[in-house]
């Protein structure tokens, strides 16, 4: 358990809180890229603060304070221009570095006027890879964007997937480093929700955690593995600081204030090899729903069934009232590497995981089980026949809500000319899954 001293430290994003300050020496997924072609403004908050983030006619993307500087109109409701965006009230036209460009009014009334020079507002800089938006809002000199080597790969199906959760950050990072949960939520109670009383999963009877360079790694074995299998000679990476990756896909948990978070997942999905090439590749956005029609909580999907699991622990957990176990080393442990890392970066020390090195943040490579099934192609037959892809052109389990236009276009990119012949079935099949 912890004081509330402590929780608080773990929890609390603003800035100049210990955390907070922390977490802004990293670079973090704010959005879809794809979430752009239809729209160039989008009101975000961040860490506590309101901000607006923009893409303008150049195609550069901006993200800056919500108000602008002159009456503190919101510039989420401006609209942009060859450079920058301008504010819809009065005309303030600010650019992606926060100056403030220009005045119309001001500049025809005092052309010899310097009144923007002391009208620029906070932005922060951004960045486009593999389909996501990243956003940097820490101290200069801003450190390296992380290529990582999934983002290298080619011929895949792209997903940007954000949800809004209604809980702390910290109480979803925690789950990255908790593998005996995917027993209970995802497979026994799956099984209980389709009305069954078993057969349940096998049990978990060994974990381990391990450090590593941008992480950790929980391993795990369950009844019926053997010390060769993947998930205990590799396992999965929980990505610091608030990251999760399980090979063919990355989760980010990024804080918009104390008590509500950003779900942002990267989904790839390697597509046939009679699909290739596939260039360049294009990347899908959706916003994904927590809830049904009626206001229920959605359980269906596994992050669905995560996310049930956070906002059930409260706005902000209370760790003070936990009884830890034997299962939660990795909670235990990642706990103590934020309050360890929060104390050495208030030193002084560069913050784990930060990259400078310009080559090194190219590729940086992870611990990836079973890296060929994300990878490598397999010839369209196998691919269909296979208990990882096979399943896919039915339903996408990880998040509800696919949109219909997705489902499609990543059919069509799977089955090829055999689309058309199985469209009907795949849509009947939807509908009977209430799709």
């Amino acid at each position: 358990m912890l004081s509330e001293a402590r929780n608080k430290t773990l929890t609390q994003v603003g800035a100049g809180t210990p955390m907070g300050d922390y977490l802004r020496r990293f670079w973090h997924p704010i959005a879809g890229a794809a979430e752009f072609d239809e729209k160039s403004v989008k009101a975000i908050r961040l860490m506590g603060e309101d901000l607006t983030l923009y893409k303008d006619l150049s195609g550069t993307y901006g993200l800056v304070d919500r108000h602008c500087p002159h009456r503190r109109a919101d510039l989420s409701f401006g609209y942009v221009e060859d450079v920058g965006i301008r504010c819809n009230y009065h005309g303030w036209r600010m650019d992606e570095t926060g100056a403030c460009v220009e005045q119309p009014f001001e500049e025809t009334y005092n052309p010899k006027g310097k009144l923007k020079d002391r009208c620029a507002i906070t932005a922060y800089p951004v960045r486009e890879v593999a389909g996501l938006l990243f956003a940097y809002m820490g101290p200069a000199p801003v450190p390296q964007l992380p290529i990582w080597e999934p983002f290298t790969w080619a011929h895949g199906f792209i997903e940007v997937i954000t949800a809004d959760v209604p809980c702390n950050w910290f109480q979803c990072q925690e789950n990255s480093c908790d593998p005996v949960h995917f027993e209970w939520m995802h497979d026994n109670w799956s099984v209980r929700q389709r009305g069954e009383l078993g057969p349940y999963a096998p049990k978990h009877f060994q974990v381990a955690f391990d450090e590593f360079e941008y992480g950790f790694t929980y391993r795990r074995r369950r009844e019926g593995q053997e010390e060769t299998d993947p998930m205990w000679t590799t396992g999965r990476v929980a990505l610091w600081p608030n990251g999760f990756y399980l090979g063919g896909h990355f989760e980010w948990r990024v804080p918009v204030d104390d008590e509500n978070t950003l779900s942002v997942a990267w989904f790839f999905t390697r597509l046939p090899i009679e699909s290739e090439p596939i260039a360049p590749q294009k990347s899908f956005w959706w916003q994904a729903p927590i809830k049904d029609a009626r206001g229920e909580w959605i359980t269906s999907h596994v992050m669905n069934q995560d996310i049930v699991a956070w906002v059930g622990q409260g706005r902000v957990a209370d760790r003070s009232k936990e009884n830890l176990g034997a299962s939660d080393r990795g909670i235990a442990m990642i706990r103590n590497r934020f309050f360890e890392e929060i104390e050495a970066v208030a030193s002084g020390s560069e913050a784990k995981g930060v990259i400078r090195d310009e080559q090194t943040a190219q590729c940086p490579k992870l611990p990836i089980a079973t890296v060929e099934l994300f990878r490598d192609g397999l010839p369209r037959r196998d691919y269909l026949a296979s208990k990882w892809f096979g399943p896919r052109i039915h339903d996408f389990r990880w998040h509800a809500g696919q949109p219909e236009h997705v489902r499609d276009a990543f059919r069509r990119a799977v089955l090829g000319e055999e689309y058309e012949g199985r469209i009907e079935a795949l849509k009947a099949e939807d509908k009977a899954r209430g799709d």
